[in-house]
């Protein structure tokens, strides 16, 4: 029997262990990997970006949180280094995690404890 992204090939898996495993493949080795622009106006590839909107400037927080949002669920590995700014996303993470989904959310803060540290207690 062999595995896939962490997953055996004879088991039957649910979609939300074929999702989890997926975005923690495109995961960096640390946060620190995420090297892309922190200002300015990025334009995705279409691979990423496939649906509508394309270019992104970061200096507007919506339009930032929007292309962050596409690149969490659609970039691969690279594209997640790329496009997307440890900073800016340690800032951002607060709104953004409400914005992704909750596989995204679980994989990324499992991942990077520092992301969840950033939450504010709950009551």
């Amino acid at each position: 029997m062999t595995t896939v992204g962490g997953l055996s090939d004879g088991a039957p898996v649910s979609r939300a262990a074929v999702l989890e495993a997926r975005y923690r493949d495109r995961l960096p080795a640390t946060l620190d990997e995420l090297t892309g622009p922190g200002s300015g106006t990025v334009q995705l590839p279409l691979h990423v970006a496939w649906s509508g909107q394309t270019a992104f400037n970061l200096d507007l927080p919506k339009a930032c949180m929007h292309m962050y949002r596409i690149v969490l669920a659609e970039g691969q590995r690279g594209d997640v280094a790329a496009y997307l700014n440890r900073d800016l996303l340690l800032g951002q993470w607060p709104v953004l995690r409400n914005l992704v989904s909750r596989t995204v959310r679980r994989v990324w803060e499992s991942a990077f404890p520092e992301l969840s540290e950033r939450q504010p207690a709950t009551p």
